[in-house]
């Protein structure tokens, strides 16, 4: 459980506790270092939205180690706040900072959809899975009124593309009836975030997701309705959440799930001070253990870019945690089949209207 007088220290309901420099900004003026208990004695950050006008939506992930091959972001920045988010670096290029900016200036792709539509329209589009989220959480709160994911998944289910869904929020269950559709003609498949069990700890972890136990119901309720569905066991953070994959794995195959997946956490760019500013205000007591441990599984350093062993890790602390992720998957049923999506049924809507004159 979180250190009580580091509690008493929190911005509450943020992961950040800190805006970093942007290092695309010169001149930039912030505060790094909190001096002083007045200086903690403000009005609570509230979150604004940015609506933006973008050029694009899909971009093509070239990453051989990453599962995607294109990914579409309805939304940058995410107000979920996980603070291992590997995501916060790419805020910087919109002009914000990786920390508190990241959680509470969100940009909002208000022509997602338009772009989409634009996108399969290409005659050079060869059909392939789409996935959202491959960034920031396309289900993050703001969706509840945008409706934008929502659209998108529309839009696939008309030009009849494939697309995959990954999110900690049990608002993905709004769109199960767009999801249905798509599952029939096998276009989809629903991926849930579960990093641990432990409610105490997701509250710091990832303080503005769904409940645990929510998105295990997502799980459930995917499957019983038949569709395709897995879990994301990730990141692993050493000493904070690794040792509670074993019942991770088993609450997720006994509610449904066919897959699953790991990462080990890497802290590149300014990822690294944020998330050790965030270990060493909320565990205290173990915060170096965790941080030599995150060290230890890629190489001496807490960050990692390197093909084959970012995602994973590699040294005797990251071969641990994969075995025992191929000892619990093939124990409880998952990974047992390949997921195949359909690419052929793909249309184009434009061809398909103009074949009616």
């Amino acid at each position: 459980m979180i250190n009580q007088e580091a509690n008493d220290r929190f911005e509450k309901g943020r992961g950040a506790q800190f805006n970093p420099k942007n290092r695309f900004l010169k001149g930039q003026y912030v505060q790094e270092h909190v001096e002083g208990i007045d200086e903690w004695e403000h009005d609570e950050r509230k979150t604004q939205y940015i609506y933006d006008d973008s050029k694009t939506l899909v971009n093509k992930v070239t990453s051989p180690d990453v599962g995607m091959m294109y990914s579409a972001n309805p939304y940058q920045g995410c107000e979920h706040g996980c603070i291992y988010c590997y995501a916060r670096n790419s805020h910087e290029y919109w002009g914000y900072s990786a920390g508190l900016d990241f959680e509470s200036r969100i940009v909002v792709k208000k022509n997602a959809p338009a772009l989409l539509r634009k996108f399969f329209d290409n005659k050079n589009w060869q059909p392939a899975p789409i996935s959202l989220s491959g960034n920031t959480d396309c289900y993050q709160p703001i969706e509840r009124t945008m409706r934008i994911t929502r659209q998108l998944l529309e839009i696939c289910l008309e030009y009849r593309n494939p697309v995959g869904i990954l999110s900690k929020n049990a608002l993905v269950l709004r769109d199960m009836d767009i999801i249905q559709e798509l599952a029939k003609r096998n276009l989809v498949r629903v991926f849930s975030s579960i990093t641990s069990l432990d409610e105490d700890l997701r509250r710091v972890l990832e303080p503005r997701t769904a409940s645990y136990r929510s998105r295990l119901k997502v799980v459930e309720t995917m499957a019983k309705a038949g569709i395709p569905t897995g879990i994301m066991n990730a990141p692993l953070i050493p000493g904070l959440n690794d040792m509670h994959m074993h019942d991770v794995l088993k609450a997720a195959s006994e509610s449904g799930a066919k897959w699953a997946g790991y990462t080990v956490v890497r802290l590149n760019g300014a990822i690294g001070p944020i998330f050790k500013d965030w270990l060493e205000k909320a565990f205290p007591d173990r915060a170096a253990k965790v941080w030599h441990q995150i060290a230890e599984c890629h190489d001496g350093n807490v960050n990692d870019s390197r093909w084959g062993s970012r995602i994973v890790g590699d040294g005797k602390f990251a071969e641990v945690i994969k075995t025992q992720f191929k000892l619990y998957t093939k124990k409880y049923g998952l990974n047992e089949t390949k997921m195949d999506y359909n690419v052929s049924d793909f249309r184009r809507v434009k061809q398909q209207q103009l074949s009616l004159f």
